[in-house]
């Protein structure tokens, strides 16, 4: 009973430490990231012709930040776990321990308990909020920045296409501007089928706006077939989608929460979108638990050599590094996602799986022989 209570205790002590260190080089992230998006909002803001207040700039900021600090959280993991095992190397308390028969597993087995439930709080808890906090950011930015400047017209040049089934047939919409989170579309072409995917007529407004049951053109020129265009000041067209479905299908993949994924994957296979990204960053999030894992396999990889013979500091900038090179291997896999070049869950899982691999392998011949 003393050695399991002495040895709860010792695991308590670690956990805490590495907790602590992690979050705290979160929190780091979170204020860098903040400033530096707060200045980019700021220049924007001075190359933009109306007037808008600090205040709202700064909100703004701060409801982005959730979606972007939210990528740091496995370099904070790493650089929190190699911060904490650089500390107890330097206070001599791992040497203690190692010389009271605590294995490298004993050790560091807290600190991966701590980050794979960091990684399943951040992935049910802080992703929905950040997904949400960030489709109100684009809401703001596109009323504050106007119709031409909104975040998703920015990282889509090229507009947007929809295609759903109405009560009148399927219609595919293209968008040259998508505001409201795609609520509101400008600058519209809609083609109009019949049941039997006959081409019926071609749409061009100025702007539709989702309303219950409908898309709501304004100014709209109607080209039937075998008939002249005709202009509407208003003109309907029947939908299934709901403003949420929309909202989030045409929306940044960081606007929509890991609750919501699976059901928008469904949509866009449905409406004959691309949903790519969306099952990439579901098998992202899925796997973010282990991710964090695996970093604190590769801080304790390369900081085990540092408690037997020393160079900690040489030890530590290599686990970086490591930890670098990793997170490039994971984006050129990410993108060959993207590409159609491999799946999603093997873009997501494959990384980790072996990285983890190799810092376990190097564990165990380093502790073991």
């Amino acid at each position: 009973m003393p050695g399991i209570s002495a040895g709860w205790t010792l695991a308590r002590y670690f956990s805490v430490r590495f907790f602590l260190a992690m979050m705290a080089m979160f929190l780091i992230c979170c204020v860098l990231i903040f400033f530096v998006d707060f200045i980019e909002m700021l220049r924007r803001a001075g190359n933009y012709a109306g007037d808008i207040s600090g205040f709202l700039l700064a909100w703004i900021t701060l409801l982005r930040l959730p979606s972007f600090s939210e990528l740091t959280l496995p370099f904070a993991v790493l650089i929190g776990s190699i911060g904490i095992f650089l500390m107890l190397s330097r206070t001599s308390e791992l040497v203690v321990l190692r010389a009271a028969g605590i294995s490298v597993w004993q050790f560091t087995l807290p600190a991966m308990i701590v980050a794979f439930l960091l990684g399943i709080a951040f992935v049910l808890v802080y992703n929905p909020i950040a997904a949400a906090a960030r489709g109100e950011a684009e809401r703001l930015y596109g009323l504050a920045f106007g119709k031409d400047q909104s975040i998703l017209t920015s990282s889509r040049n090229s507009g947007a296409w929809l295609r759903e089934d109405g009560a009148d047939g399927p219609t595919v919409l293209h968008a040259a501007d998508i505001l409201n989170q795609g609520l509101e579309l400008n600058g519209v072409t809609a083609f109009q089928y019949d049941r039997d995917h006959g081409l019926t007529e071609r749409i061009e407004a100025r702007k539709a706006t989702l309303k219950d049951g409908r898309w709501e053109l304004d100014d709209a020129w109607v080209s039937a077939v075998g008939q002249e265009p005709e202009f509407y000041k208003h003109y309907l067209i029947s939908t299934y989608l709901t403003p949420t479905q929309v909202r989030d299908s045409l929306g940044t993949v960081f606007s929509i929460s890991i609750w919501d994924l699976p059901n928008f994957i469904e949509i866009a296979e449905r409406a004959g979108l691309p949903a790519t990204q969306y099952r990439v960053q579901y098998q992202l999030l899925l796997s973010r638990p282990f991710l964090l894992v695996t970093m604190v396999l590769i801080a304790a990889t390369c900081s085990l050599k540092g408690f037997r013979f020393g160079n900690v500091q040489i030890n530590a900038i290599i686990g970086l590094s490591a930890g670098f090179i990793f997170f490039v291997c994971s984006e050129i896999s990410r993108n060959f996602a993207m590409a159609g070049l491999t799946s999603a869950a093997a873009a997501a899982w494959v990384p980790v799986i072996v990285a983890a691999s190799l810092a376990l392998t190097v564990l165990l011949y380093k502790e073991d022989g």
